[in-house]
């Protein structure tokens, strides 16, 4: 838990100010294609409305606040701002609009509902000074804290990480839709997608796109089919699966760097690998250093990294469930 600057608890301008401030210092990484960060966007906007509906109102202004940093200060420094298509700065253009007068509204409950925790807490401090016959010195040391600790999981980072769902479901439907590749040695990769709710995600779909394969990389095709039907059932990605048809299950460099991209975007997001010669399913993440140095490495294609085996762990997060039910939709056969 990263160590966070003390605030009066009774100033509720000071606590809005922090997660405004934390929200801001989120990056927008030259290694990540543009698009990525536009379709990033939408999925930002539909987790702040759930947290929103849901009464979590510090997480939602937190992702909020996050979707307009990057949308009006930051992604059109991106060396690539150029190739995103006038329909798609179009459209974020309207959530902008859309997101600004939403941003106000929150800001004035959060001041509210800070205002009325700022009174409670300085009355239940005065009551007990009066109990303990405190100093008043003492009271004024104790109006000084630290915010919640809760606050940090507003940040997303791996300190604070979101359960993520698993069904148990999801290998055996995606090796039995990827057998005919697997038997002719050809990698067949998914998309893991799903909702948020009570600050837990949810893997519920498992989205097959267009691809081709080899015996060691998968390449994807017509995207743009993936994200309208993400964008018609109000669906977040929570990362990728992927099958090694004759090696074990692992992080190759190219799964390494294709998985920074998704990490980027959503610090939960794992990479699943089914490796079925060796009866082996992995599931995976950057670890802090690995998410850093991936982000830097210009590299292409496959080429050694210094301790790779430090670059990625098992993603601990992950909880799996035998009755959660996952649909496949795959999109190869349309």
């Amino acid at each position: 838990m990263e160590t966070m600057g003390k605030h009066l608890i009774g100033d509720p301008e000071a606590r809005i100010k922090y997660i405004a401030e934390r929200a801001a210092t989120v990056e927008v990484k030259f290694a990540v294609p543009p698009l990525k960060y536009y379709r990033s966007g939408v999925e930002m906007i539909r987790m702040a409305n759930t947290y929103r509906v849901e009464g979590d109102l510090e997480a939602a202004y937190f992702l909020y606040h996050k979707f307009l940093t990057i949308f009006l200060e930051k992604i059109n420094k991106h060396p690539q701002y150029n190739t995103i298509k006038a329909k798609d700065k179009a459209d974020n253009q309207k959530l902008l609009r859309e997101t600004l007068p939403v941003v106000e509204q929150l800001k004035a409950q959060l001041k509210a509902k800070f205002k009325l925790e700022a009174i409670k807490y300085i009355e239940e401090e005065k009551e007990r000074l009066k109990n303990d016959k405190e100093k008043p010195a003492e009271f004024e040391k104790k109006c000084t804290v630290q915010l919640p600790d809760d606050l940090d999981k507003l940040s997303e980072d791996k300190k604070g990480l979101r359960d993520i769902i698993v069904p148990t479901k999801i290998i055996r439907e995606f090796l039995t839709l990827a057998y005919v590749n697997t038997v002719s040695n050809k990698e067949t990769c998914g998309i893991l997608a799903g909702k948020l709710q009570l600050n837990r995600l949810t893997i519920t779909h498992l989205l097959i796109p267009k691809q081709s394969g080899s015996s060691d990389s998968c390449l994807t095709h017509n995207e743009e089919e993936i994200f309208d039907y993400q964008d018609q059932h109000d669906l977040i990605t929570l990362g990728w699966i992927h099958t090694h048809p004759t090696q074990t299950a692992f992080l190759s460099s190219v799964d390494l760097h294709t998985h920074c991209a998704y990490q980027l975007m959503m610090s939960e997001a794992i990479a699943i690998v089914c490796a079925p010669k060796y009866d082996e399913t992995g599931y995976f993440m950057l670890t802090d250093h690995g998410l850093n140095f991936i982000a830097r490495c210009r590299e292409s294609g496959f080429h050694p990294h210094p301790n790779e085996k430090t670059l990625y762990t098992h993603a601990q997060h992950c909880k799996f469930e035998s009755t959660a039910e996952i649909e496949v939709i795959d999109l190869r056969a349309k």
